[in-house]
Protein backbone atom coordinates (compact mmCIF):
# COMPACT_ATOMS: atom_id res chain seq x y z
CA UNK A 1 0.00 0.00 0.00
CA UNK A 2 1.50 3.75 -1.02
CA UNK A 3 1.14 6.10 1.12
CA UNK A 4 -1.65 9.64 0.44
CA UNK A 5 0.22 11.76 3.04
CA UNK A 6 3.60 13.18 3.54
CA UNK A 7 4.88 12.25 0.17
CA UNK A 8 7.21 15.20 0.07
CA UNK A 9 9.18 14.00 3.30
CA UNK A 10 12.69 13.68 3.34
CA UNK A 11 12.91 9.77 4.94
CA UNK A 12 16.47 10.11 5.53
CA UNK A 13 14.89 12.13 8.88
CA UNK A 14 11.79 10.26 9.72
CA UNK A 15 12.21 6.76 8.56
CA UNK A 16 11.10 4.14 5.76
CA UNK A 17 7.25 3.15 6.07
CA UNK A 18 6.63 -0.53 6.00
CA UNK A 19 3.77 -2.23 6.72
CA UNK A 20 1.27 0.03 5.83
CA UNK A 21 -2.55 -0.88 6.34
CA UNK A 22 -5.51 1.40 7.10
CA UNK A 23 -5.33 2.45 11.00
CA UNK A 24 -1.68 1.55 10.77
CA UNK A 25 1.70 1.54 10.15
CA UNK A 26 5.08 0.73 10.81
CA UNK A 27 8.26 3.08 10.38
CA UNK A 28 11.99 2.27 10.99
CA UNK A 29 14.43 5.77 11.40
CA UNK A 30 18.34 4.62 11.24
CA UNK A 31 19.87 7.06 13.17
CA UNK A 32 22.39 8.71 11.62
CA UNK A 33 25.46 11.13 13.08
CA UNK A 34 24.00 14.37 11.96
CA UNK A 35 21.17 13.51 14.70
CA UNK A 36 24.07 13.41 17.48
CA UNK A 37 23.05 16.06 20.60
CA UNK A 38 26.72 15.14 21.89
CA UNK A 39 29.53 13.66 21.24
CA UNK A 40 28.50 10.16 23.00
CA UNK A 41 26.66 9.58 19.85
CA UNK A 42 23.25 10.58 21.69
CA UNK A 43 20.40 10.99 19.30
CA UNK A 44 18.26 13.83 20.57
CA UNK A 45 14.66 12.94 21.21
CA UNK A 46 13.58 15.37 18.45
CA UNK A 47 14.02 12.53 15.54
CA UNK A 48 12.32 9.90 17.16
CA UNK A 49 9.27 11.89 17.60
CA UNK A 50 10.04 12.54 14.02
CA UNK A 51 9.56 9.23 13.34
CA UNK A 52 6.59 8.49 15.62
CA UNK A 53 4.57 11.52 14.50
CA UNK A 54 5.22 10.36 10.66
CA UNK A 55 3.81 6.67 11.62
CA UNK A 56 1.29 8.16 13.51
CA UNK A 57 0.32 10.58 10.04
CA UNK A 58 0.97 7.30 8.03
CA UNK A 59 -1.47 5.26 10.02
CA UNK A 60 -4.41 8.16 9.69
CA UNK A 61 -3.19 8.40 5.91
CA UNK A 62 -4.84 10.99 4.87
CA UNK A 63 -3.57 14.27 2.10
CA UNK A 64 -5.06 16.53 4.73
CA UNK A 65 -4.01 15.03 8.53
CA UNK A 66 -2.06 17.23 11.00
CA UNK A 67 -0.96 16.85 14.47
CA UNK A 68 -3.14 18.67 16.98
CA UNK A 69 -1.32 17.30 20.32
CA UNK A 70 0.99 14.75 21.30
CA UNK A 71 1.50 13.31 24.77
CA UNK A 72 4.84 11.38 24.78
CA UNK A 73 7.41 9.92 26.49
CA UNK A 74 11.15 8.89 26.26
CA UNK A 75 11.36 5.29 28.01
CA UNK A 76 15.39 4.87 27.19
CA UNK A 77 18.25 6.83 25.09
CA UNK A 78 18.90 6.09 21.40
CA UNK A 79 21.98 6.20 20.01
CA UNK A 80 23.99 7.34 16.59
CA UNK A 81 23.63 3.52 14.36
CA UNK A 82 20.49 2.46 16.25
CA UNK A 83 17.23 1.47 14.60
CA UNK A 84 14.00 3.09 16.03
CA UNK A 85 10.84 1.15 15.01
CA UNK A 86 7.82 3.41 15.56
CA UNK A 87 4.44 0.91 15.23
CA UNK A 88 1.61 3.52 15.30
CA UNK A 89 -2.23 2.37 15.65
CA UNK A 90 -5.29 4.28 14.96
CA UNK A 91 -7.21 3.82 18.44
CA UNK A 92 -10.09 6.28 17.76
CA UNK A 93 -11.91 8.22 15.80
CA UNK A 94 -14.71 11.24 16.36
CA UNK A 95 -15.45 13.32 13.40
CA UNK A 96 -12.46 14.86 12.10
CA UNK A 97 -10.40 13.85 14.79
CA UNK A 98 -7.70 10.61 15.48
CA UNK A 99 -6.44 9.32 18.18
CA UNK A 100 -3.20 7.11 17.52
CA UNK A 101 -1.36 5.08 19.56
CA UNK A 102 2.54 5.02 18.61
CA UNK A 103 5.29 2.83 20.43
CA UNK A 104 8.95 2.97 19.43
CA UNK A 105 11.75 0.53 20.30
CA UNK A 106 15.22 -0.68 19.38
CA UNK A 107 16.02 -3.93 19.30
CA UNK A 108 12.88 -4.91 21.50
CA UNK A 109 13.47 -2.79 24.03
CA UNK A 110 10.81 -0.01 24.23
CA UNK A 111 12.50 3.86 23.77
CA UNK A 112 9.26 5.54 22.88
CA UNK A 113 5.66 5.60 23.71
CA UNK A 114 3.24 8.32 22.74
CA UNK A 115 -0.75 9.24 21.98
CA UNK A 116 -0.91 11.33 19.07
CA UNK A 117 -4.03 13.57 18.52
CA UNK A 118 -4.45 14.23 14.77
CA UNK A 119 -7.28 16.13 12.72
CA UNK A 120 -8.54 15.25 9.11
CA UNK A 121 -9.56 18.66 7.91
CA UNK A 122 -11.32 19.66 4.65
CA UNK A 123 -8.19 21.15 2.99
CA UNK A 124 -4.71 21.41 3.46
CA UNK A 125 -3.59 23.43 6.56
CA UNK A 126 -2.31 26.45 4.67
CA UNK A 127 -5.46 26.83 2.77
Amino acid sequence: MEPHTHLAIDRAWVGEPSDLAPGAAVVTLTTRPEMAADDRGLVHGGFVFGAADYAAMLAVDDPNVVLGAAETKFTAPVTVGQRVRCVAEVEGEKGKKRIVAVTGEVDGRRVFEGSFTCFVLDQHVLD
